[in-house]
């Protein structure tokens, strides 16, 4: 009997120390995370190589000036629609670094 007492007076004491714990008010100068410090990843533009006109190629695309512009376009006209956009490494001064820079940025759709 004395035990079953002395275990639920410890039992008690126990609970009645979380309880305390967890209702604390958290401490001064604890600032809570906010999320909104977060920037939202910007919105991927897609640039259509067979519609696009050359000042949206130079807008839009890195690395892309008004000479390289005029060429895309050039070569468009020239050669018909691009079918792939890996087409886009036959135009001159289109590099490799040029065209990863921009993959995900272009289509042919």
């Amino acid at each position: 009997m004395r035990s079953a007492l002395i275990s639920s007076m410890f039992l008690a004491l126990l609970v009645g120390i979380s309880s305390a714990v967890h209702a604390a008010p958290a401490p001064v100068g604890a600032e809570p995370v906010v999320a909104a410090n977060i920037l939202p990843e910007a919105e991927l533009v897609t640039i259509n190589l067979n519609t696009a006109d050359e000042a949206t190629l130079q807008r839009e695309l890195s690395g892309i000036g008004a000479a390289k512009a005029k060429a895309i376009v050039a070569y468009r006209e020239a050669n018909g629609e691009f079918t792939s956009t890996d087409e886009l490494l036959e135009v001159k001064g289109i590099g490799k670094a040029i065209f990863e820079k921009n993959r995900n940025k272009v289509a042919v759709n």
